[in-house]
């Protein structure tokens, strides 16, 4: 039987924690407390050599059970539709109008934090209804 691993999901990025921070509204998620002898994430910035500086940031399910999503700067912007994508679930277990209310309104939500509604698909004889949605840098996610 194989061990259950840990799962960490490192997003590329131009702007880490700009990044790091929607997410963090998006799911609930929290910074994690900076290392060890730093105040904060600001200080421990500060004392890595410029090249470095600005260059990751992460946060981490509070209550520990979902992945800590990690966010690494690249130089290449995006320029294709991602192959992995995350799926807010914010519509579990309703159907029809109530899903679709549902999913309207966190999709209002992340808006108004810089998301920008990609796609709706309502629902047909295999699937319910879902919405494709772009993060502030257009990496797709969907709410299901």
């Amino acid at each position: 039987m194989a061990t259950v691993r840990q799962v960490q999901v490192t997003f590329d990025c131009a702007e880490p924690e700009r990044v790091a921070r929607f997410w963090c509204e998006v799911l609930g998620y929290e910074v994690p407390a900076p290392p060890p002898g730093f105040d904060d994430w600001q200080a421990f910035n500060a004392s890595l050599p410029p090249e470095h500086q600005d260059s990751a940031f992460a946060c981490v399910d509070p209550t520990g059970a979902g992945p800590r999503l990690f966010f690494q700067r690249v130089p290449e912007g995006k320029t294709v539709k991602n192959r992995v994508h995350l799926d807010v679930r914010v519509g579990t277990g309703l159907v029809g109008e109530e899903r679709l209310a549902a999913l309207d309104a966190e999709s209002a939500r992340l808006v108004a934090l810089g998301a920008t509604q990609f796609r709706r698909m309502l629902a047909d004889q295999v699937n319910e209804s879902c919405i494709v949605m772009q993060d502030i840098e257009g990496n797709e996610f969907c709410l299901d």
